[in-house]
């Protein structure tokens, strides 16, 4: 089974195959191979197959061959390439930087045969099996988002490949077109899919005029999916690129108020909304004001974040402004209560309607809502503070700290400061 002798190989090999990161660091820092092998393939192709990523990495890290080429004329990362994983042939193929050219180009092409063949029907040509294919739906839980696994037989692979082909094109400065893009985030049409999400984050580093024009003009197309795509889009292109720097297009979420105007779909109308609050023009809080009614509790959580504006470098909110967010503060669905709530703890006005709306908000039946409150009143130096705190009630263990549940501490320490003690 194992090609070399010892009792660190057989550890090693056991703990990649329980999957046990930590057993597998502790090994390869004792000194085991990071390239042993495995029933004639390197420990690092099993954790490629078990979709691994901590293995993986660890092997990596401690310098395991992701170009080894093996018996049947594959690489680890030609495998996890087949394998469909985003994040594993991501992890693979930055472990060596740069990537030497001829695996660059053997991984791109591998991964537009996958995409272009389809996942299925490359499936059935490997496996050479007819037979049904099983699927079931596999979350990541640590990036959000989710793909589809389709079992034939005895391999299994996902469908990320269009993810994988995008990833890595942008990485490697391969500019696909603006057409191309659509088409693949199309083909696997929930917003929540890994290859959606990552044609919206390619797009959406693409800072030009040309990438805004042709993503806004998507806004006309009759099929919502299309709009959807172009609003998410638009939201990171306004977003800019926070690790290079740059954000052209901050200040031009007002002309997408026309396409918020005539929009029917609320998912598409919330994702407009989404992008256009990051801009301070008045118009996008006249769109804001306008759907202080709509039906659909995605919208109305939206408004609160289209209704401040920056003039001469200060905060400025219309009267009317004000009372739309109290209204929505009584809304009767709980995400819309938190998005009011967030916005009064982060409004400064002295207003005393607003420490009476947050002290209200307090008894929540959320609890979200009532750290909110309480860290607003805190913040407002309101002393009815203290006693809200007692409402928030016990607190998940399981959840990180929420550094708001500091705010009334803090409040309590200024007032001993102010009074000399």
């Amino acid at each position: 089974m194992i090609s070399t002798g010892g009792e660190s190989v057989e550890e090693l090999v056991a703990a990649v195959r329980r999957g046990d990161a930590d057993e597998v660091t502790a090994l390869l820092e004792s000194g085991a191979d990071p390239d042993t092998l495995a029933e004639g393939l390197p420990v690092l192709c099993l954790a490629v197959a078990a979709y691994d990523e901590p293995v993986a990495e660890a092997l990596l890290q401690a310098g395991a061959d992701p170009l080894r080429r093996l018996p049947d004329g594959s690489t680890p990362l030609l495998r996890a390439v087949d394998g469909g994983s985003h994040l594993l042939v991501y992890a693979l193929a930055t472990s060596r930087t740069p990537l030497p050219a001829p695996a660059r180009a053997e991984l791109l092409a591998r991964a537009r045969r996958w995409v272009e063949a389809g996942a299925e029907a490359e499936l059935r040509r490997v496996t050479g099996h007819t037979g049904p294919i099983e699927r079931s739906r596999v979350r990541h839980e640590e990036i959000g988002g989710w793909c589809e696994q389709l079992t034939l037989g005895r391999t299994t692979l996902r469908d990320e490949h269009r993810a994988i082909l995008t990833s890595m094109e942008a990485r490697y400065g391969i500019r696909t077109p603006f057409d191309e893009l659509v088409a693949r985030a199309l083909a696997h049409p929930d917003r929540d899919h890994v290859v959606w999400s990552d044609v919206v984050f390619t797009l959406g580093r693409r800072l030009d005029e040309e990438t805004w024009q042709w993503t806004r003009d998507l806004l006309n197309h009759p099929d919502r999916l299309h709009r959807l795509l172009a609003a998410e889009t638009l939201l990171f292109l306004i977003l800019g690129d926070p690790l290079e720097g740059g954000d052209p297009f901050w200040e031009r979420g007002r002309e997408l108020v026309p396409w918020a105007g005539q929009e029917e779909d609320p998912e598409v109308l919330a994702a407009l909304l989404n992008a256009m609050t990051h801009d301070s023009a008045p118009e996008v809080e006249a769109a804001g004001l306008a759907h202080l009614a709509h039906p659909d509790p995605r919208v109305r959580s939206l408004v609160p974040d289209a209704l401040e504006r920056s003039e001469d470098g200060r905060s400025q909110v219309r009267p009317e402004g004000l009372a739309a967010v109290l209204t929505l503060a009584g809304d009767e669905d709980p995400d819309v209560r938190e998005a009011a709530c967030r916005w009064l703890a982060h409004y400064r006005g002295r207003e005393p309607e607003v420490g009476d709306a947050l002290v209200a908000l307090t008894h929540d039946e959320t609890q979200p809502v009532r750290i909110e409150a309480v860290s607003g009143l805190a913040y407002r130096d309101d002393p009815r503070c203290v006693e809200a705190e007692h409402r928030i009630g016990p607190l998940d263990p399981e959840l990180p700290f929420d550094e708001r549940l500091m705010d009334v501490w803090r409040y309590q320490r200024r007032r001993e400061a102010a009074d000399g003690g």
